[in-house]
């Protein structure tokens, strides 16, 4: 495994980026939202980041499954989600890929009728977009890799590593045979 983006700059990252969002959304309505299940660590960490009052939620997307590295169809599932009528929602996603999972988050959120909604993602994979939306912000931009760490996996494992890695192909196949 190839170390990409250390443990390090992510919490230096997200800490600033936790600052800026402070100072945005003061004195408003903050919920935030994430998207089941990678953004987890990263979501963790940005909410005790933001020091202003804010509700905190959880929808589950999901593309990938099992030992796959491209996405699927996408699911959505807002069931987990409080009440966002009239709020400004603030929208973690770990990783825009095709930003397919992004664009389909924000619409199905802005049914709920918030004040606004802005995306945040912590990763954004080069050459990859499919869609002509970007992230409002994001903590890194990242090669047109597969990468696990910091609730990223591969096959439902990885979540746990405290930085971004990138599998090597010895090691797809060995997560391929346990």
């Amino acid at each position: 495994m190839r170390r990409l983006i250390e443990q390090d700059e992510i919490q230096q990252r997200v800490h600033t980026l936790g600052e800026e969002l402070s100072e945005l959304y003061r004195g408003k309505n903050l919920t935030v939202i994430g998207a089941l299940t990678g953004c987890m660590l990263f979501m963790a960490d940005l909410v005790r980041a933001i020091d202003v009052p804010h509700r905190i939620g959880v929808v589950e997307a999901s593309s990938y499954r099992g030992a796959t590295t491209r996405p699927g169809e996408l699911t959505v599932d807002l069931g987990l989600m409080p009440d966002i009528r009239g709020r400004d929602v603030l929208m973690i996603d770990d990783i825009f890929d095709t930003g397919n999972t992004m664009e389909k988050l924000v619409a199905a959120l802005q049914c709920c009728e918030p004040a606004s909604i802005r995306t945040v993602a912590l990763l954004i994979k080069e050459g990859r977009s499919e869609v002509d939306m970007k992230p409002d912000f994001f903590c890194f931009r990242i090669p047109d890799v597969f990468v696990i760490g910091y609730g990223l996996d591969y096959n439902d494992d990885y979540r746990h590593l405290p930085f971004i890695g990138v599998l090597d192909e010895a090691d797809l196949e060995q997560a391929q045979v346990t």
